[in-house]
């Protein structure tokens, strides 16, 4: 076969450090706008960002030969560089070690990408602690909750 045809997509979630609510309503364009130029040079393609002030969703189409954990430690380790070189948190800001990695269907795209644009709708009545565990028991990913979550 002369090419590699794919469709490979996931759902990453990060998620600042403690919780803590850093990431600003009058930044996070930029900060997206950077993700997506991670994204972009690391010859993947971001589909759709968006989150709210603790953490952060990212729907990505990826090619066979990306490493996903080399992805996310280039995105997260560039982004607290960015940020705190631009001072844009109140106080110094990391990311929480970890994440959340979870495969998408193509059938499920679009339910995935509205899910991610409707964030802010979102988590007016639902914390991200339990938005989290519910996308591991709908994956099936056996926890121990006394790990999931940097408690700063």
């Amino acid at each position: 076969m002369a090419n590699t045809y794919s469709q490979i997509y996931v759902h990453l979630i990060f998620v600042v450090s403690g919780r803590q609510s850093f990431i600003s309503y009058q930044w996070k364009e930029d900060l997206y706008k950077y993700i997506a130029g991670i994204i972009h040079n690391k010859n993947q393609k971001l589909i759709i960002v968006n989150g709210i002030a603790n953490h952060i969703h990212l729907l990505v189409n990826t090619k066979p030969d990306c490493c996903i954990s080399d992805l996310i430690r280039d995105i997260k380790s560039n982004t607290t560089k960015f940020i705190n070189e631009n001072n844009w948190a109140m106080g110094k800001f990391k990311w929480q070690s970890g994440s959340g990695v979870f495969s998408v269907s193509q059938s499920q795209l679009d339910i995935v990408a509205n899910y991610i644009i409707k964030q802010e709708e979102h988590h007016k009545t639902r914390l991200f602690k339990d938005e989290f565990i519910e996308f591991l028991e709908a994956y099936k990913i056996e926890y121990n909750e006394k790990y999931l979550f940097d408690e700063e």
